[in-house]
């Protein structure tokens, strides 16, 4: 199988830069090669490569941001995916994605499943969302894999805040009322790679048929707040100085774009789908930090 990844300085694409080996030949570029932002970059660096699967690892994640930047993260999220797309097209190859649970708004009180109705508060969701649309209207074989509070041991991410915040401060105010379920990169890339192998070399073939929309977290859910605790409880730094957690709400902790305050994702397609037992988040923290 030959693979082209993209954003392998991610933190989900330096875990897939790894995972992915065995699977074959694995071509991972970066933004300095490929840019996401740049049509031409995408379309001569697919076709000078010529991959069976396109794995876009790459994304513009500033949540915040994207307030400022609406047209840079439309670029980023919606339109690369769609040349992306249509690059697969081009070459009978697959496509696998990665999108998120910000395409929701958070108003429902039992998990998303695949077909509820999308309604996303801020601009990253709005092109995330555009981004999905846009690969399944290309009719591909595909692989879009929703998660949600991706973190791990690289890049910019809850985890590494919380592990730099307690080194510097005595005391920190969590947010303790949106509630969703953490997702470490290791186990996206891990879980991403398994699905692959399971299409025995042919991965179009098999996405055509397997393929699809789906809803990839890990189990249980947790409030950034107690999310924070866990961290804290698991890791050791014997510079750390934080004495104490206390919980506030959202509205004490304004941010520019939105999030939504319930965003836990129902995993049971792809469980029945791929035949697999997804770990709970605690389980998923645990092995991160054991490693």
């Amino acid at each position: 199988m030959k693979i082209l990844l993209l954003g392998k300085q991610g933190q989900v694409g330096h875990e897939l830069s790894r995972a992915l080996l065995p699977l074959g030949e694995v071509v991972a570029v970066d933004r300095s090669q490929l840019d996401l932002a740049e049509p031409e970059s995408i379309r001569t660096v697919v076709q000078f490569v010529r991959p069976q699967v396109i794995v876009n690892a790459a994304a513009y994640t500033a949540v915040d941001r994207a307030e400022q930047e609406p047209e840079l993260a439309y670029r980023i999220n919606t339109l690369a995916p769609e040349i992306l797309a249509q690059q697969a097209r081009l070459l009978n190859a697959a496509l696998v994605h990665y999108s998120t649970d910000y395409v929701f708004d958070g108003t429902q009180r039992v998990p998303y499943t695949e077909t509820d109705p999308t309604s996303p508060l801020g601009i990253y969701g709005q092109t995330k969302r555009a981004g999905e649309e846009a690969i399944q209207a290309m009719g591909i074989p595909h692989l879009i894999l929703r998660t949600s509070w991706v973190y791990g041991r690289r890049g910019k991410n809850f985890l590494l805040t919380i592990l730099r915040l307690a080194r510097e401060r005595t005391e920190l105010k969590i947010v303790a009322d949106q509630v969703g379920i953490p997702t470490p990169s290791n186990f996206l890339a891990q879980t991403t790679t398994q699905i692959l192998q399971q299409s025995q070399g042919d991965p179009a073939g098999f996405l055509q048929t397997q393929g699809g929309l789906y809803h990839l977290t890990c189990t249980g859910v947790t409030t950034w707040y107690d999310f924070t605790r866990a961290i804290l409880s698991q890791t050791q730094d014997p510079e750390r100085q934080v004495q104490t957690v206390y919980p506030i709400t959202t509205d004490q902790y304004p941010t520019p774009a939105r999030r939504p305050a319930y965003s836990v994702l129902n995993t049971e397609r792809i469980q029945a789908q791929f035949g697999f037992t997804l770990p709970t988040w605690q389980e998923a923290l645990a092995d991160l930090v054991a490693t």
